[in-house]
């Protein structure tokens, strides 16, 4: 059974910083390019950042390029997403997923993504 389990989460003022994990289990996690999305009440799931299954390529979506880093660590089966310079904008329910189809260009719509975590929390206070 695959499980993808998002951490770190929480509450932070304007400027601040989190890191997401996602430890992934139940797959053979190098052979799945990895993507971050977040969620609002108010709006449909948005891509944030997806990185290829070695890692050497990630694709980032515009408002969060230069303020959040993408990574993964194959041997722990984990990606993580560190978000520095948070904006209230940035409060959102954040869910990782993975792409078992993804060779060469990484995808940023919800629907090419075969398993997704439960999500985690980010709240950003102006």
């Amino acid at each position: 059974q695959v499980q993808l389990l998002e951490s770190g989460g929480g509450l932070v003022q304007a400027g601040g910083s989190l890191r997401l994990s996602c430890a992934a289990s139940g797959l053979t996690f190098s052979r799945y390019a990895m993507g971050w999305f977040r969620q609002t009440p108010q709006k449909t799931r948005d891509f944030v950042a997806a990185i290829a299954r070695s890692g050497s390529t990630t694709y980032y979506q515009d408002s969060v390029k230069g303020r959040f880093t993408i990574s993964r660590d194959n041997a722990e089966n984990t990606v993580y997403l560190q978000m520095n310079s948070l904006k209230p904008e940035d409060t959102a329910f954040y869910y990782c997923a993975a792409d078992g189809n993804s060779y060469v260009n990484l995808r940023t719509g919800p629907a090419w993504y075969d398993y997704w975590g439960q999500g985690t929390q980010v709240t950003v206070s102006s």
